[in-house]
């Protein structure tokens, strides 16, 4: 029984406007997966934001933000962006204060657009055409010491969805925020065009990914056999890696890999901070 340790409340937010998406599901697989592993009292809420203006108090233990569609630029001044960023400053205020109790939060995809662009880390754009599928994630040499990368490889795996991206990142602002870039997209020798950032390390108590560590095997063979995705990943990257990622799925060491490590890296790192070790 779990009932008598102390409850663990998590705030999932739901940026996918409605849309279809496996993320949120890969989400509450990964949690309630934990929480029957560790025999916790763990419970989460979800919120809608983007279609519903719904929107968590400050009060969670710990925080996940979704993914989502579309241009993370144009949603600057609508009021669901208004509230959320209001709840960002919230979370960052209570952890700069003497509680003990910090709050640890996740932002994934459109989630990371949003931060990077809300503190100025670097150029948003939209991609020449989507990048979609099972593709390699390098660590800069500051990954090689973040925490929730314990355990992976260099590169390590992860599931890819984007049509937009963060690039050219401004070292000058990094450097006054104290934020670190921890992973970039895979070196492209043939194609001369920046690498996206895809992980940036923004305080103790937040971490973003570009990519879905989120994403399971299972759900993204059935996107990968969608037609509409299956043509997305042949015109970019041929009909030889569509075959490829479609074997990846299979290997327990790509996105298996990443799914069973990083998300529950960043829980047992935010829990300890909240009862000690799970």
């Amino acid at each position: 029984m779990t009932t008598n340790k102390p409850e663990i409340r998590i705030a999932i937010l739901d940026l996918y406007d409605g849309i279809a998406n496996e993320g949120m599901r890969g989400f509450q697989d990964i949690l309630n997966r934990y929480r029957v592993q560790h025999g916790l009292n763990l419970s989460y809420q979800i919120f809608d934001v983007r279609r519903r203006c719904e929107m968590p108090d400050a009060k969670f233990d710990i925080y996940i933000s979704s993914g989502g569609p579309g241009d993370p630029l144009i949603s600057e001044g609508t009021e669901w962006e208004k509230k959320y960023f209001r709840l960002i400053e919230k979370l960052e205020d209570h952890n700069l204060s003497n509680n003990t109790d910090k709050k640890h939060t996740l932002f994934v995809c459109h989630s990371f657009q949003l931060m990077c662009r809300h503190y100025k880390l670097g150029d948003i754009n939209m991609r020449r055409s989507p990048s979609f599928g099972v593709l390699p994630v390098n660590q800069t040499d500051a990954g090689a010491s973040e925490p929730l990368f314990e355990g992976l490889f260099n590169p390590f795996y992860a599931v890819d969805s984007r049509s937009w991206q963060v690039i050219n990142p401004n070292e000058n602002r990094f450097k006054e925020l104290g934020m670190q870039l921890v992973a970039i997209e895979k070196e492209r020798p043939h194609i001369e065009l920046p690498r996206a950032m895809m992980a940036v390390r923004y305080n103790d108590y937040f971490f973003a990914t570009q990519f879905h560590p989120e994403a399971d095997a299972g759900g993204m063979k059935a996107l990968l056999l969608q037609d509409e995705k299956k043509n997305e990943v042949i015109n970019e990257h041929g009909e030889v890696k569509y075959d490829e990622m479609l074997n990846h799925l299979n290997d327990p060491d790509k996105i298996t890999h990443t799914q069973q490590i990083l998300i529950p890296n960043f829980l047992d790192r935010a829990i300890l901070s909240l009862h000690g070790a799970v």
